[in-house]
């Protein structure tokens, strides 16, 4: 899932380019100063696809125009504009628009550690170790509001990054209070959980399913209907959803496209790129953007310094 304001294009500041792009580009917003926040924002989401897939930071996300379906896990909703949807780390969701409606949404992707350690701070829980969140769909005219306010400050050039790190702590004490801890999920069987954590670790490399069989002790078949029955992919999905999310990493830390691919497993850009876009309906190029500061740098140098340079 991800974002778009009401009000029509915003800056972006951070890591993400300012541009005028067309309305179906998504623009993203990272700053190296706040790492344990990302936001992403699409006005026109009409062609936005998402296949079923999970991230490893707890998400939410704000539905600014239109209506699209959201599943999350075995749950299926209808949202539309002022919905808000919550996903925990691991859990299998889309969010797809309505065929031919329009669909614009904001998306803030925190990380789990983080967040768990400031639940923590605020009382809410006696260690700072994550637990899964409820409810997936929450619908509150005053939390969307503040939620747009808080992405229009992430994307604004001009605030610092303490300053948006203060808006959104401000804005996480006021509504985890709010959020109840989910009742505890299924645990996969012993086997399943040891393919999981084999594919964790080896996902970059080459898994055969055969491989995966012989580490559970079961059938091909077997294995991929219990294996989708508890984490809600296949082996081969589960493998490529952890591949992309290297390839991610990569890219946030600077590697050009080509070598995030090879970094991540994949065996050539192109695949990459065409799984990338599957997963997190952006190409690898939209994701991996050059910071404000580059490009106005960039801009400077053509202009022969004419202009200051503006800094938040």
């Amino acid at each position: 899932m991800s974002a778009a304001d009401p009000g029509g294009a915003l800056n972006s500041a951070g890591t993400s380019r300012v541009r005028e792009a067309p309305m179906s580009k998504p623009v993203f917003w990272r700053d190296p100063a706040l790492p344990h926040v990302e936001l992403r924002k699409v006005d026109d989401g009409r062609s936005v696809c998402y296949a079923p897939h999970a991230h490893a930071e707890w998400s939410m996300g704000a539905i600014v125009r239109g209506e699209s379906s959201f599943v999350c896990g075995h749950r299926r909703y209808h949202v539309e504009a002022g919905t808000l949807v919550l996903i925990n780390p691991e859990w299998v969701h889309a969010c797809n628009p309505l065929e031919g409606g329009p669909w614009a949404y904001l998306m803030l992707y925190i990380d789990a550690q983080w967040l768990a350690g400031l639940r923590c701070r605020l009382g809410l829980v006696r260690t700072p170790e994550w637990q899964d969140l409820a409810p997936d769909v929450m619908r509150s005219p005053a939390v969307f509001e503040a939620f747009v306010g808080l992405a229009a400050c992430l994307l604004d050039p001009a605030p610092s990054a303490a300053r948006k790190n203060a808006r959104l702590v401000a804005f996480l004490s006021d509504i985890l209070p709010r959020l109840a801890v989910c009742e505890a999920a299924r645990t996969a069987p012993a086997r399943l959980s040891a393919v999981a954590d084999y594919l964790d670790a080896h996902c970059a490399g080459d898994v055969s399913l055969d491989a995966l069989c012989r580490r559970a002790d079961v059938s091909p078949g077997h294995l991929i209907r219990s294996f989708k029955r508890y984490f809600r992919m296949t082996p081969h999905a589960y493998a490529i959803n952890r591949r992309v999310r290297l390839g991610q990493r990569a890219l946030r830390n600077g590697s050009p496209i080509a070598d995030a691919a090879l970094e991540s497993g994949f065996s050539d850009q192109a695949h990459f790129q065409r799984m990338f876009k599957r997963l997190l309906a952006a190409t690898p190029g939209q994701y991996r953007q050059p910071s404000v500061d580059e490009e106005e740098d960039a801009t400077a140098r053509e202009q022969g310094g004419e202009h200051a340079i503006h800094r938040a």
